[in-house]
């Protein structure tokens, strides 16, 4: 899997760079309000902003925000309204709540550590933990912080744990793929291989994706908003369900310890317009 390699090649070197060390030199981090102007998404998922982003609430029907100290939960209102859509199915369907991750900053752009994704304003991560706990009362600010997303994967395993994953998870994924604003759903291989061998063939199935840990979480991509005319479009997804030799390849050796590139890539410069939103 060539393409695999040098992808993934390319993506460690953007992770590995020195990105916004402090606040002072991330002015993305400084802002505390979207700006007040029509939601836009404009730039790539990982090189970009977005104009009046929507806040999502952190208590809605069927979910909860977590890490609020991060100031991570506002996004383009297509992305808020498929989470608020998603909490009305758990509600439905009895799930228990589920737990709710970064979307992105108010303005978008790059974050002082962790994701370089979440910047348009079309990024969520949401956590596998179904508990009924989360139906029945507000979580508190500590056990926001607290609480750690817990991993459906057996210890040192490529399997799944059955005491955290079931049949909810599967539902949840596919309810969530099936919603025709999702481009894409990244998760675990071992999921996306328990998935295969429940629903092959499905049509949804295609849009989830493996990829690199995402065994504590699954991370939704919204496809680019009709009236977001900067925004730019990822590569289109490979035709068919995904459940073949290029899923294998992911259990691999080569895909386990992949080399580290010699030296870190210079990320790319954010759409000349995203010096207007952060200004605005």
């Amino acid at each position: 899997m060539p393409y695999l390699t040098s992808f993934f090649l390319i993506t460690l070197a953007l992770l590995s760079y020195p990105l916004q060390a402090t606040a002072d030199s991330n002015p993305w981090a400084h802002v505390q309000q979207p700006s007040p102007v029509k939601a836009e998404s404009i730039g790539t998922y990982t090189a970009g902003c977005i104009s009046g982003a929507a806040t999502l609430p952190i208590n809605g029907n069927g979910y909860q925000v977590m890490r609020l100290s991060r100031k991570r939960n506002f996004g383009h209102p297509n992305l808020v309204f498929f989470i608020e859509k998603l909490g009305q199915v758990a509600v439905n369907e009895d799930w228990g709540g589920f737990l709710v991750g970064d979307l992105g900053q108010p303005r978008g752009g790059p974050t002082l550590s962790g994701h370089r994704s979440h910047q348009t304003g079309l990024d969520v991560d949401i956590w596998y933990l179904l508990s009924p706990v989360t139906t029945h009362r507000q979580l508190s600010a500590d056990e926001r912080e607290s609480w750690a997303a817990p991993s459906v994967l057996r210890p040192l395993s490529d399997n799944l744990d059955p005491k955290q994953w079931s049949p909810k998870q599967e539902r949840m994924l596919e309810m969530a793929a099936s919603m025709p604003e999702v481009d894409r759903i990244f998760v675990h291989a071992a999921v996306k291989r328990q998935l295969c061998q429940h629903f092959a063939k499905r049509s949804w199935l295609r849009k989830i994706r493996p990829w690199y840990k995402h065994d504590d979480h699954f991370h939704v991509r919204l496809k680019c908003p009709e009236e977001s005319r900067d925004c730019q479009h990822q590569e289109v997804i490979p035709e068919g369900d995904g459940c073949d030799a290029s899923l294998d390849w992911w259990f691999s050796e080569e895909a386990k310890t992949p080399s580290k590139p010699s030296k870190p890539s210079i990320p790319p410069a954010l759409p000349s317009r995203c010096d207007l939103v952060l200004r605005q």
